[in-house]
């Protein structure tokens, strides 16, 4: 691990969007490397999930955290202090919102890792050595925080560069397109495509607005799902709306605790696959209960029912988060759909016991279709082709 250094004095510094830029650098590297240790990762498991090659593992691992460190050494050690200098100072411009607190505590636990990682690249441990592994491992926690929450300086950073200009909309136009675009959404011509939030905490929607087989591309800001929203921008296409509009924000995040790099070992699972062969190829009442069992089971390894439950109230708190009006109607929506899984688990699950408590098996009578014919001895003669089916001449 070889420190990089700063740049000379005499160089010219980089602007916001260039350190912006080497932290895109950065999570681009991230991110291959990521791919790549979950390939090597998963040749070190079984089919269910299962780690059977730890030694492997630890190697893919030890391989993962030495191109973690290259790569912040490359294209971050000497740009994370000035780049997250730009972050605050862009910070500070931003009009109040709810999540600027947020956003500073991110900053501040950036440069945390920051100045943990520039540590450990003054202070190299000797290369190859258990030390330098272990060093590599210390750093991986900070080398991810920096791959997961970096978008957020990147972005403040690039809008110091990049000021938008307002949509040009008088208080007579404004109203005159927002009155439009409430008729055409009553009859249901405005067609919403793409939703970001800006820098003031209020989310900004664009939509074709459909009038007489003609189509306009306006920007609605607040939530097109109740009252009070209004058209803020019409625009030929959207690449001019982009170009007029406030800047995208980075988006938040379902849980504040998941990060993409340090993703928790999967749990072992049997796949709806396995369990349908397991009845297909069974002989007893117990082989197709213990079957049913496995898609019902709680738990660790929980089965695919379980899965599937869970999929349903994560995906409903989601929709929740979104804080929209039709996102709480199809949380809604989520929530009963999980209960009536729950409801079918239950009664998956009682179904089992009762196959199973039969103490049955199949009949003989459904005898196994040999799959191959057996082949005839060397010296033996081919059976006669069947005679042809004679037809009678027809005259004339």
């Amino acid at each position: 691990m070889t420190p990089t250094n700063s740049p000379a004095p005499d160089s010219p510094l980089p602007t916001a969007s260039e350190l912006a830029s080497k932290a895109r650098d950065f999570r681009l590297r991230m991110a291959v490397i990521d791919c790549e240790t979950e390939a090597a990762l998963d040749r070190t498991r079984d089919r269910h999930g299962r780690t059977v090659h730890a030694d492997a593992a630890a190697t893919a691992r030890a391989h993962r955290d030495k191109a973690a460190v290259e790569a912040y050494a490359t294209h971050l050690a000497p740009h994370a202090e000035a780049l997250l200098d730009a972050a605050r100072l862009a910070l500070d411009d931003l009009p109040p919102a709810r999540h600027l607190t947020g956003w500073r505590a991110v900053l501040d636990g950036l440069a945390s890792s920051a100045a943990e990682i520039r540590r450990a690249l003054d202070r190299p441990a000797a290369p190859g050595s258990p030390a330098e592994r272990a060093q590599h491992a210390a750093l991986w926690p900070h080398l991810a925080a920096w791959a997961d929450h970096s978008p957020i300086a990147s972005n403040l950073a690039d809008q110091r560069d990049s000021q938008h200009h307002k949509a040009p909309l008088t208080d007579e136009e404004q109203q005159q397109w927002t009155d439009r675009a409430r008729a055409a959404q009553t009859r249901g011509a405005l067609e919403l495509t793409e939703s970001w939030y800006a820098a003031d905490g209020q989310p900004i929607t664009l939509a074709y607005l459909v009038e007489d087989d003609d189509s306009t591309v306006v920007a609605l800001r607040g939530d097109p799902g109740v009252p009070g929203w209004q058209v803020i921008g019409h625009f030929a296409h959207e690449y001019e709306a982009g170009k007029a509009l406030p800047a995208p924000v980075p988006p938040g995040v379902l849980r504040s605790d998941i990060s993409r790099f340090n993703r928790p070992a999967p749990a072992p699972e049997l796949s709806l696959q396995d369990l349908i062969r397991d009845v297909v190829e069974g002989h007893s009442a117990g082989d197709a209960s213990n079957a049913l069992l496995g898609a019902v089971q709680r738990g660790y390894a929980a089965g695919p029912m379980v899965r599937l439950q869970e999929l349903l109230e994560t995906t409903s708190q989601f929709a929740s988060a979104l804080e929209t009006v039709q996102g709480r109607q199809i949380a809604a929506r989520l929530s009963a759909l999980g209960r009536q899984i729950e409801f079918l688990t239950r009664e998956v699950e009682e179904a089992a016991e009762d196959l199973g408590a039969t103490v049955a098996v199949l009949p003989p009578h459904r005898t196994p279709v040999l799959r191959t014919r057996p082949r005839p001895a060397v010296d033996t003669t081919p059976p006669a082709p069947p005679p042809r089916a004679s037809t009678t001449a027809r005259h004339r």
